[in-house]
């Protein structure tokens, strides 16, 4: 299937999805605003510690902000447009995606387009407010060249983010019950990205830099931001991270579609 058809097709979908919620939209501002102001919260928490501790491990207060920002703004991405990916497991254990694989259209486009995490547009929203604050706060020197790798390093964050969301929703094709807290496992390890990876021991670094790269999400872009020259040449290995993750995530869910059992799970 053509890209422009497919880009067609995710657009009347998801279409359709928000004119089914904005039929209530009381829910629609309650839960905006509760991602809004948990992220609000969490920016005040981090403000406090670093008003008595200014620097922490060669780390500033916006530079910290804007890697707490990203993994916020990533998830608010992934929530607003692919919330399909976490509504996996009810598709696989009632047997909705009998549905989906009758349909001339690539079932994994159907899935991104089954849902819509209006909480997506509160971490949007607020995330984008941090990030752009804490890049006018950072005393940066902006050239052409530099705009074109932060565009380059937002997109690559949003694949990483959107597959590993799709990868840990996946495992509801074995894990075939309404409890499976693996996904939510694995989108709470997003926590350690939050930070420094300098503040934790090899392993994690590791961990979070290639079987689940958190961290091209917010360390490594942060790194080539803020000109931190111990670690600044790492953030060209962003779009390879995007590119395996992506390929990864799809064939996991391969894998696990031809696993699919319809109804009866």
């Amino acid at each position: 299937m053509k890209l422009s058809r497919m880009f067609y097709l995710y657009k009347r979908m998801y279409a359709q999805q928000l004119k089914a919620i904005l039929e209530y939209n009381k829910d629609f501002y309650i839960l905006m605003g509760s991602a809004a102001l948990t992220q609000v919260l969490g920016f005040i928490f981090l403000w406090v510690i670093y008003n008595r501790i200014p620097d922490i491990n060669g780390w500033h207060f916006w530079e910290v902000a804007f890697m707490y920002a990203m993994i916020f703004l990533t998830e608010g991405i992934g929530s607003l447009f692919f919330e399909g990916t976490w509504r996996l497991g009810r598709l696989v254990n009632q047997g909705e995606l009998d549905r989906y694989l009758l349909r001339p259209v690539p079932v994994i486009l159907q899935v991104f387009c089954t849902g819509i995490g209006v909480n997506g547009l509160g971490n949007l929203l607020i995330g984008g407010v941090i990030v752009w604050q804490s890049l006018a706060h950072g005393h940066l020197q902006w050239s052409l060249a530099k705009v074109g790798v932060i565009i380059l390093l937002l997109i690559t964050a949003i694949i990483i983010r959107v597959s590993i969301n799709l990868a840990g929703n996946s495992a509801a094709f074995w894990v075939k019950n309404a409890g499976n807290a693996f996904p939510l496992m694995v989108h709470s390890l997003a926590d350690l990205a939050k930070y420094p990876i300098t503040l934790f021991n090899q392993g994690i670094r590791i961990f979070i830099s290639t079987v689940l790269p958190y961290a091209f999400i917010s360390f490594y872009p942060a790194t080539y931001i803020f000109n931190k020259s111990e670690w600044h040449g790492w953030w060209i290995l962003a779009p390879v991270a995007a590119i395996a993750s992506a390929l990864g995530a799809y064939g996991i869910f391969r894998v696990g579609l031809r696993s699919y059992e319809s109804t009866g799970n």
